[in-house]
């Protein structure tokens, strides 16, 4: 379905973002971007030099799956020099547009009340989040691979959460021969990791199997391993953080036990641009589609 060129616009990102825009492109979207240079964007694709001429008018922006922090900072890997997104940038949007944002910073949502946009957060929509939980996986194995001197077979591996991104991880561990607990709150997962093979310990008593634990991966977007727990690890534990900024791991503590922690978010932009891109491109056209023609019918 073709747009008018005024609806779409597609602002800031990575490479995710250049299979998303080539792959809305040869869908038949008509789109405008801002954030990439002019020679890697087809030449049906409006380049923008700013972000207020790319959402000026716009239905449906798309920011980049870290969306724009709350320093102002708009997330764009081939702008060096980074780019500020003020308040201006966003006063010419359509009239109750919709921007689809992976996750929304405290500023963006200020943004949205502000000028009356609808905010979608689609990073934990199971068309997003489901399929780009393989990436983060493989993403999370391939760190430890290159960090511990010991193989994932026969290690033993704690996953903290059960969630769509620690079950596919928990899943691609075992198949590779490691020992896998999962630690969780909710007795239904718990029961779930019991008949999959894993063993299991409820998040309350961590601790008392933490120290066992050669390798740990945390999905939690909470403080759950703070300085108390993170006293009782193996000193040469590996301990990788999935969880969205600022992770689930006292970072400072670790440091100072001697803790190598690694935060880790947006694995599947660095290790899989092109498959995390398609994901989107599969995820995105319903949205849109949905969205314009509810702007058509009213």
């Amino acid at each position: 379905m073709i747009w008018g060129d005024k609806n779409l616009a597609i602002v800031g990102g990575d490479d995710r973002e250049i299979v998303l825009i080539q792959e809305l492109t040869h869908k038949g979207y008509s789109l405008r971007v801002f954030g990439f240079p002019g020679d890697m964007i087809s030449k049906q694709v409006q380049v923008c030099r700013s972000v207020s001429e790319a959402v000026t008018g716009a239905r449906v922006v798309i920011l980049p799956m870290p969306g724009i922090k709350d320093n102002r900072q708009l997330y764009t890997k081939y702008m060096p020099g980074g780019v500020r997104v003020e308040k201006e940038d966003f006063s010419g949007i359509g009239f109750e547009a919709c921007v689809l944002v992976g996750i929304a910073s405290q500023y963006l949502k200020s943004l949205a009340q502000l000028f009356s946009f609808h905010l979608v957060e689609v990073a934990e929509q199971d068309s997003v989040a489901i399929p780009n939980s393989i990436p983060t996986a493989e993403g999370a194995i391939q760190i430890a691979m290159e960090k511990v001197p010991i193989t994932i077979h026969g290690a033993k591996v704690l996953v903290i959460g059960f969630g769509r991104v620690a079950d596919t991880l928990a899943f691609k561990l075992k198949a590779l021969g490691a020992i896998v607990t999962v630690a969780a709150r909710n007795p239904a997962q718990l029961a779930k990791c019991c008949v999959l093979g894993y063993q299991v310990v409820e998040l309350n008593n961590l601790a008392k199997y933490i120290g066992e634990a050669d390798l740990i991966y945390n999905t939690v977007p909470a403080p759950v391993l703070g300085k108390k727990i993170l006293n009782q690890v193996k000193k040469d534990v590996l301990i990788i953080d999935l969880a969205s900024s600022p992770g689930g791991t006292d970072f400072p503590a670790a440091e100072n036990l001697g803790v190598t922690a690694i935060l880790a978010p947006g694995l599947p932009g660095k290790i899989a641009p092109i498959t995390a891109g398609k994901i989107l491109a599969q995820a995105y056209p319903p949205l849109i589609d949905s969205w314009l023609s509810r702007c058509t019918d009213g």
